[in-house]
């Protein structure tokens, strides 16, 4: 077998979430990164991770070719689709390939070199890493490079609270009622705190959601942009918020607005999903996460765990030093 290339391969499908995830592993890896979005095809899409049988096959012949040897020395998926693949690496590049899990796979962790499940996941092995929440690039670094992109959003009126908006999901509706009730709760805590809000919505958010926000709260200094206003300024929102608010759907959304190190507020009356709901348990513990209606402190320790997952990656591959900081 030919010897695997001095590279990390970072696998996922097209959701951006699962995407943003493998990258800020492999970018403090320092090796060259190869991003591949891949998709399977059925059945093997159908019972992914479970069945790799037919190996290559699984991709539609115009990605074959992007999937071939040499292997890279490492290669990190995220999301089930990607599961597959990572498996099968392990398998065709007979153990040269180190290959990387991120998030439960719902299979036994013993098929991946290292298997990466936030704790509320609750997987665990001799090769399972459990960060608390999803992994992401947000650090000082990141921050600092998005108040460079973004410095007009430094002219709104301090504090500036950001709105991040998820949507629905199994388990979470956010109907009317519930968007009514989050309504009221950010004009209280504008009422409380002045200053502006920045109201962001994601590719998950209803229109009638984000529609009810920015009729609500047209009277508030701010911004309201719902993907036809620009460049998402998503970056620049966590970069020079005061204090965050985060739906209660998005694991990632809430351990990026964590990793910035302002308060953070929820609006999550029970009940919850239970996986979400040991999510959300697990951040309040860590004081990490409060009610919307409730007070917190301005500032709050920043919960970065990319960095010390890679480290610990770093290590069981032999890799000189600690990466990016």
């Amino acid at each position: 077998m030919n010897a695997p290339r001095h590279e990390c391969w970072a696998i996922t499908d097209a959701a951006a979430g699962n995407q943003r995830q493998a990258l800020a592993l492999a970018e403090h890896l320092d090796l060259p990164i190869r991003p591949l979005v891949l998709e399977a095809r059925a059945p093997w899409s159908w019972l992914a991770p479970r069945v790799i049988l037919g190996g290559r096959l699984a991709l539609p012949p115009g990605e074959r070719a992007g999937f071939a040897p040499p292997w890279p020395r490492v290669a990190i998926g995220c999301g089930r689709t990607a599961a597959l693949f990572t498996r099968m690496l392990r398998t065709l590049s007979h153990g040269h390939c180190h290959t990387v899990q991120i998030l439960d796979p719902r299979m036994d962790p013993r098929h991946w070199d290292t298997l990466i499940a936030p704790c509320h996941d609750d997987v665990a092995g001799p090769n399972v890493l459990t960060p608390l929440g999803s992994l992401n690039p947000v650090d000082g670094e990141w921050l600092a490079d998005a108040r460079e992109a973004w410095p007009h959003l430094a002219e709104l009126p301090a504090p500036r609270i950001g709105v991040l908006l998820g949507g629905p999901r199994q388990g979470l509706a956010m109907d009317a009622a519930w968007t009514q009730a989050f309504i009221s709760g950010l004009r209280a805590l504008h009422q409380r705190r002045g200053g502006s809000l920045l109201v962001l919505a994601s590719r998950r958010t209803p229109p009638r959601l984000a529609g009810a926000l920015r009729e609500a709260l047209c009277d508030v200094p701010g911004l309201h942009w719902t993907g036809s206003e620009g460049p998402n300024p998503y970056p620049g929102v966590l970069a020079w918020a005061d204090r965050l608010v985060v739906t209660p759907d998005s694991v990632n959304m809430l351990s990026e607005a964590c990793a910035v190190g302002c308060a953070v507020h929820t609006f999550a009356p029970p009940p919850l999903p239970d996986k979400l709901a040991r999510f959300h348990r697990a951040l309040r513990e860590a004081a990490l996460l409060h009610d919307l209606e409730g007070d917190a402190p301005d500032r709050q320790p920043p919960l970065r765990e990319t960095a010390a997952i890679a480290a610990a990656m770093r290590r069981r591959l032999g890799l000189p030093g600690e990466g990016r900081p």
